[in-house]
């Protein structure tokens, strides 16, 4: 189900006002997850105070747009999962890691 132009505003708006408050970021690679591990993903990631968000390519780069991460635009292909650290700028790589272990 594709989202409407409100909801893809929104996610823009959302995921914009992260980027910019945040020290780091991530974009990795999901594919071969399944549900149950993106759900604990999310967990573990949320409880250390790390934003994940799954988000199409062209509204992410219009997301990072203004913000110290433009640089990654040209990055965001295929489906990818962005992890943006807040206060704690080893934090997303820290998940991330763990994670895959």
């Amino acid at each position: 189900m594709s989202l409407t132009l409100e909801q893809k505003k929104r996610v823009v708006a959302e995921v914009n006002a992260v980027a910019a408050g945040a020290q780091t970021a991530i974009a990795a690679e999901y594919s071969g997850l399944s549900v149950g591990d993106m759900t604990a993903l999310r967990a573990q990631a949320r409880s250390q105070g790390v934003y994940v968000r799954v988000v199409k390519n062209n509204l992410a780069r219009r997301a990072i747009e203004g913000t110290d991460f433009e640089c990654l635009s040209d990055s965001l292909t295929g489906p990818l999962l962005l992890v943006f650290s807040v206060d704690d700028p080893g934090a997303g790589a820290r998940v991330i890691q763990d994670f895959s272990k």
